[in-house]
């Protein structure tokens, strides 16, 4: 037996996010033919972080690139909050992006709640995130004519593992992921418990991990239940959910933290969303798809939601959806 035919060829394939995002911006462009003028994007910078400024950089090129209006506004934390105030009056602006945090406290979570939810680009806003945990997934449920926005980065998340054909087309929609055990590492209000609900509620028993413990997102045996149900798994780790996992999703925003390759079970898909790398290169020992980074994706998700809030607004005989929020059902921080 030659040296060749002894040594067999990786069988990890890596996805490069530019590879489904070029799927996604072909859809978006058609949408934007659609439309009387481009949709107009504003982007709010208040801090000093140059992560932020990056990746509004970032996006005010690519929309440029595909048929977007985008105009970043600089202002002091002092005039942040009129300064949002006045471009939810102005009807030249479609959509608003505030890079966070200002305040790193609950005054963001405040100026998330006062972006008016029709140019809410970022799915941010009370309606949307209630709408998301109770999984319902239209602002009109009787006519579902108006998507509910989703935040950009669980968003992109679910277009990757749809590109991957994880979720299952032949299934109905909302039960597309029955079958796959998810483990997502990181359960932040921002990306990792959201993301977790989300694939949830489209059938998968998540394992959703981060240092204080292991939460499991499910919709019961059989998917009986119409949302996600949070169980806390007392006293277990990392190491007793990873291993029974079919697609591991990792976020941990920390240079030092690295994903123990030992617990993948062969053959598991792999996605990085932390702008660390939290798998290292033997990731691809055991991992058959391994996805390194997300940014990509992420904008043409933010680009999509601006133009879903185009679409929405324009149905002049669809009425604005009644209120479903109830007192006590949105999920605790």
């Amino acid at each position: 037996m030659s040296a060749t035919t002894a040594s067999a060829p990786a069988s990890c394939k890596v996805i490069l996010a530019k590879n489904v995002a070029n799927g996604l911006l072909s859809e978006v462009q058609e949408g934007v033919k659609t439309l009387e003028k481009p949709p107009h994007l504003v982007g709010f910078l208040a801090n000093n972080d140059p992560a932020a400024l990056m990746y509004a950089q970032w996006t005010q090129k690519t929309c440029e690139e595909y048929g977007f209006k985008y105009s970043l506004r600089e202002v002091s934390r002092d005039d942040i909050e009129g300064a949002i105030l006045a471009a939810n009056a102005d009807n030249d602006v479609d959509g608003i992006i505030v890079y966070y945090p200002i305040f790193n406290n609950r005054q963001d979570q405040y100026l998330q709640q006062i972006v008016d939810v029709h140019k809410d680009v970022e799915g941010l806003s009370h309606r949307y995130i209630f709408n998301m945990y109770q999984n319902i997934r239209f602002l009109d449920p009787e006519t579902k004519r108006q998507k509910s926005i989703l935040p950009c980065t669980p968003l992109a998340i679910v277009k990757i593992l749809e590109y991957l054909n994880i979720y299952n087309s032949v299934l109905p929609s909302g039960n597309r992921l029955f079958g796959h055990t998810i483990c997502v590492v990181n359960r932040s209000e921002v990306v990792g418990r959201p993301l977790a609900a989300l694939l949830a509620n489209d059938g998968a028993c998540v394992y959703s991990v981060d240092i204080t413990g292991v939460q499991k997102f499910t919709r019961g045996e059989g998917r009986k239940k119409h949302r996600h149900e949070i169980h806390e798994m007392e006293g277990a780790t990392l190491k007793d959910v990873a291993p029974l996992c079919d697609v591991v999703i990792s976020g941990v925003p920390g240079d030092k933290y690295k994903f123990d390759t030992s617990l993948l079970r062969e053959g598991a898909v792999c996605v990085n969303f932390s702008s660390e790398k939290n798998f290292g290169p033997e990731v691809k020992e055991k991992a058959s798809i391994f996805v390194p980074s997300i940014g990509k994706v992420t904008i043409v998700c933010l680009l999509r939601n601006l133009l879903r809030l185009n679409q929405n607004r324009r149905l002049d005989d669809v009425k604005p959806a009644a209120a479903t929020e109830r007192p006590g059902t949105i999920e605790s921080a």
